[in-house]
């Protein structure tokens, strides 16, 4: 059991600009790839800004209509990147706390590899019950856990995951309680499962 990584989901054919390109190229891209940003990179690829369709329009305001508007000029930087290793948990954390709707990843040189839109961490958490509950039963209770798959009874419905049945201890329903909530698209867990026998360090405190 893993958590999803940014460069699993992430979009690695990326609709790019220089410093230098025109405003109206970038307007242009937007619709075209029906996009609401892009990035800005220099001449080694290496991410310098971010370029949304907001910044576009408010710097069109600004300018009174000039047309020399360049992405070097409306950009947003520095640009909030991200690695292809790092979890989607963490690059949809940042996504929030910065308001913004999407991240480019970039490599240990920080140059552009891919982008991730907030579309994409979405389709993350929005996963099926039934993937979910294969995750949890085969991957954690099963390959992680040890435990035999008749011994927790699993049920999944819109993310909600209930576990049921008898383990041996109250450290492994606490394992397997914590496991189960780090899997990605579980959003609560209904622990009820009981245990025969307190594990060892619960019993000395």
């Amino acid at each position: 059991m893993k958590r999803r990584r940014v460069g699993s989901v992430m979009t690695d054919e990326v609709v790019r600009a220089r410093s230098g390109t025109p405003a109206a190229q970038l307007a242009c891209w937007l619709r075209e790839y029906d996009i609401n940003g892009l990035p800005v990179v220099d001449a080694d690829d290496r991410v310098i800004g971010v370029v949304s369709a907001t910044d576009l329009a408010r710097a069109a305001r600004g300018a009174a209509g000039s047309g020399d508007l360049t992405a070097g000029a409306v950009m947003s930087a520095p640009a909030r990147t991200v690695r292809a290793d790092d979890s989607v948990v963490r690059a949809a954390r940042l996504m929030s706390a910065s308001g913004i709707e999407r991240l480019p990843v970039v490599d240990e040189e920080a140059r552009l590899i891919g982008m991730l839109t907030r579309r994409d961490v979405l389709r993350i958490f929005a996963r099926a019950d039934a993937e979910i509950h294969e995750e949890v039963s085969d991957d954690i209770l099963v390959r992680a856990l040890w435990l035999s798959p008749t011994s927790v009874a699993v049920s999944v419905h819109d993310g909600v995951v209930t576990l049921g049945g008898s383990l041996e201890s109250s450290g492994q329903v606490a394992l397997a309680v914590r496991m189960t909530r780090q899997v990605d698209g579980v959003t609560a867990v209904v622990n009820r499962l009981t245990y025969r026998h307190e594990a060892p360090w619960r019993q000395r405190a």
